[in-house]
């Protein structure tokens, strides 16, 4: 089964593990330099630029950096060009979806209850904005480190879903950000030829969408497999 360079390279942490990479000829991995480090390079060389940690509590607890739409390219430029990071290669260019989501959490209030006050437990609902989420995994070729992980995301998930292209600091990027176009939505503004990659002209909608409804005619699935081949089945012919 295939895995991501960055899943296949992150099983171990001990640079001196040796990792086989085949044709793309890297023999060493390893560590770029500590997060924090490269958020205060980033920070102190560009203007304006104000980068936020992510953690992340899964297996791998790789902690990453969060960058604005507006300094995303200058970013990317940055880690691509200074001398130490020079990482030139993005491996993975991924999407992911985070529609608005309600947290229910119990606050103490006072209350007058039978003319007396007293201080009552009571759930108080808190929304946060649903919004499309693009994830770069980097790594330098020429000197074998990595990965360092960027991240950028829209406004919303509805009418402002618009990132700038990195395709011009990474050409490999091309076809990755068509295919976040193609099922997740998102519009990078400045590619050089954003079209659907993986679904034909004129399918509507976003099918890696977490709110995605598979089309009730299945004539309109071109491999139809799992729970949509199910459904296809019980049809009327």
């Amino acid at each position: 089964m295939y895995r991501p360079l960055s899943r296949r390279l992150e099983r171990s942490r001990n640079p001196e593990h040796r990792h086989c990479l085949g044709n793309l000829g890297v023999d060493i991995l390893r560590d770029v330099e500590p997060l924090e480090q490269i958020q205060s390079r980033i920070e102190s060389s560009l203007p304006g630029v104000v980068l936020r940690r992510v953690p992340n509590d899964s297996p791998s607890a790789q902690v990453s950096l969060l960058v604005e739409p507006r300094h995303l390219v200058e970013v990317c430029r940055f880690v691509r060009d200074t001398t130490g990071l020079e990482l030139d290669y993005a491996s993975n260019v991924t999407g992911v979806d985070w529609p608005e989501k309600v947290d229910k959490v119990k606050v103490k209030v006072k209350r007058v209850v039978e003319g007396v006050e007293k201080e009552v437990e009571e759930l108080v609902e808190t929304r946060s904005g649903g919004y499309l989420e693009v994830v770069y995994h980097l790594f330098s070729m020429k000197l074998k480190h990595g990965p360092l992980i960027l991240r950028a995301r829209t406004r919303n998930r509805t009418d402002e879903v618009t990132l700038p292209s990195v395709t011009g600091v990474w050409k490999g990027c091309e076809f990755q950000e068509r295919e976040i176009f193609d099922l997740y939505g998102v519009v990078f503004e400045g590619h050089p030829d954003l079209r659907r990659i993986l679904m034909w002209d004129g399918f509507k909608d976003h099918p890696m969408r977490r709110d995605y409804q598979e089309p009730a005619d299945y004539e309109y699935e071109p491999t139809a497999h799992d729970e949509v081949a199910v459904k296809a089945a019980r049809q009327p012919q």
